[in-house]
């Protein structure tokens, strides 16, 4: 399920982990600019200049390049693309929820593992690996999610060399200072890199995201595409998506401002007594001191601070949090700082 979607009220949306930032005036103008007679005509089936624009940005050749709408669709039909009933999938639990979603509808073999090590970090010698043809398929994120760690790109290639099987690296949240593994995928065909313009390019409102993988891979994820949809991509999304790649300097710049912001915060939460893991991501994973992370989200959420809880028992004492401006972060110290007692008292009596 997504998180909390509030339409009205003065709310401070610190729950889906949405830029905090809009697209660059570049990308705005690229928007309006799409005339009446491109919106008439159906878009390009493979999105063929914006594949061409992520191409020339990454390195890659565009047909290398597969572009869906957002990276979540691009997930499922990897799904199908990739994986079996046969071999089990393998991700690392906790991790994005949507995972063993996908394995339940699509009839995957799924093996969740808890890859996690005790401080919290995504551990790929735990992965089960094999270098038989039938070797299963392996998927995580990087940075994960929820906890927001990345692993660098020596221990993806690592895991590569040990393992036959498609492994499939979820960059949603690479943008924010995690090591890409896009540079790897010339030297392993079973590689597919998954990126979405959600996060780091602010345009979550336009269901854009990309895969690069070895062009066998690519031309199996273009086939189970035109089985469902010819035409996944609009004609405003990819006008988007090109804007936004083109000017780089933009996205560099909002990118920056949340990591700055993540640094500030994450110290802040420390000196009241917060556990925070250090994060790639455009959020961070924290520890309530009171030992009642859900008391204090429902306390934040009474007060119009919007931050993510889960009851999972691995991780029902922490709070995902993403990074808004500096004003956001502010207003939710402050919620923190006017609930402490309450909370604390919550989890006494316990």
């Amino acid at each position: 399920m997504p998180g909390e979607q509030r339409a009205t009220g003065n709310v401070v949306k610190l729950n889906t982990n949405e830029n905090p930032y809009p697209p660059s005036p570049q990308v705005l103008a690229a928007i309006a600019a799409v005339s009446g007679d491109k919106l008439r005509r159906y878009p390009p089936p493979e999105s063929d200049g914006l594949r061409q624009v992520i191409a020339r940005h990454h390195g890659v050749s565009a047909a290398e390049v597969f572009v869906g709408n957002g990276s979540d669709e691009i997930l499922a039909l990897s799904f199908l693309a990739f994986f079996s009933e046969r071999d089990a999938l393998q991700f690392p639990t906790p991790s994005y929820s949507f995972y063993p979603v996908y394995c339940g509808l699509y009839s995957v073999a799924s093996q969740p593992l808890a890859l996690l090590d005790e401080n919290y970090a995504l551990d790929l010698e735990r992965f089960t690996v094999s270098d038989a043809d039938s070797a299963g398929g392996i998927i995580f994120p990087n940075p994960n999610a929820p906890t927001g760690g990345a692993v660098s790109r020596a221990a993806i290639a690592g895991l590569l060399q040990r393992h036959s099987g498609v492994v499939l690296v979820d960059e949603a949240y690479a943008d924010f200072g995690a090591e890409s593994a896009i540079a790897l995928v010339g030297d392993y065909p079973n590689l597919v890199v998954s990126r979405t313009f959600s996060k780091g390019r602010s345009l979550a409102g336009m269901r854009l995201g990309y895969a690069i993988a070895s062009e066998e891979l690519m031309d199996g994820l273009r086939r189970v595409k035109n089985s469902f949809n010819s035409y996944p991509v609009d004609s405003v999304a990819e006008a988007a998506g090109i804007a936004s790649i083109e000017d780089d300097a933009a996205y560099r710049e909002s990118v920056a401002r949340i990591i700055a912001t993540r640094a500030t915060f994450s110290q802040s939460l420390r000196e009241r007594g917060f556990e925070v893991l250090d994060s790639a991501a455009n959020f961070v994973f924290a520890r309530a001191p009171s030992g009642s992370a859900g008391a204090l989200a429902q306390s934040l959420a009474a007060d119009g601070v919007l931050v993510r809880h889960w009851s999972s028992p691995t991780i029902d004492q922490w709070l995902r949090i993403s990074i808004g401006t500096d004003e956001d972060m502010q207003r939710l110290l402050t919620a923190i700082d006017s609930h402490a007692t309450d909370v604390a008292g919550n989890a006494e009596q316990k």
